[in-house]
C-alpha cells in the first residue's frame, strides 16, 4: 500500500472553487486506482470519485457530477480533486484512499482536509 498525504481544503464561500491535492509515497502509485471520500460532521465517510490506474475512467458520486473533477498524474505520484460550484452540503474532511484496479476495494487513505463552503 502506499501512504497518502492530503491537501488543498479551506474555507470557502458558495459557488468558489477549490483545487485538492493527494501525493502518495512509494513506487507503486500508478498500481491503485485512487478515490476521494468525505465525511461531513455527524455522517459516515461517503464516495465522491474514483479513477482508474490509467486516469482514463472516471466515476462520480451523483451529487458532484459535473461540478467535480479527478485527475491523476502517475509520473507525480499524484491524485487531485477540482470542485466547483461548491455547495455548503459539500463541506466536509475529503480524504482520497488507494484502491484495487477494478475499484471494489478500497484501502486506508490519509488524514484528510477540510473542506468549509460557507452560505
Amino acid at each position: 500500500q502506499v501512504q497518502l498525504e492530503e491537501s488543498g481544503g479551506g474555507l470557502v464561500q458558495a459557488g468558489g472553487s477549490l483545487r485538492l491535492s493527494c501525493v502518495a509515497s512509494g513506487r507503486t502509485f500508478n498500481n491503485y486506482a485512487m478515490g476521494w471520500f468525505r465525511q461531513a460532521p455527524g455522517q459516515e465517510r461517503k464516495f465522491v470519485a474514483a479513477i482508474d490506474l490509467s486516469g482514463n475512467d472516471t466515476h462520480y458520486t451523483d451529487s458532484v457530477k459535473g461540478r467535480f473533477t479527478i485527475s491523476r498524474d502517475n509520473a507525480k505520484n499524484a491524485v487531485y480533486l477540482e470542485m466547483n460550484s461548491l455547495k455548503p452540503e459539500d463541506t466536509a474532511v475529503y480524504y482520497c484512499a488507494s484502491g484495487s484496479p477494478d475499484l471494489s476495494r478500497w484501502f486506508r487513505g490519509g488524514q484528510g482536509t477540510l473542506v468549509t463552503v460557507s452560505s
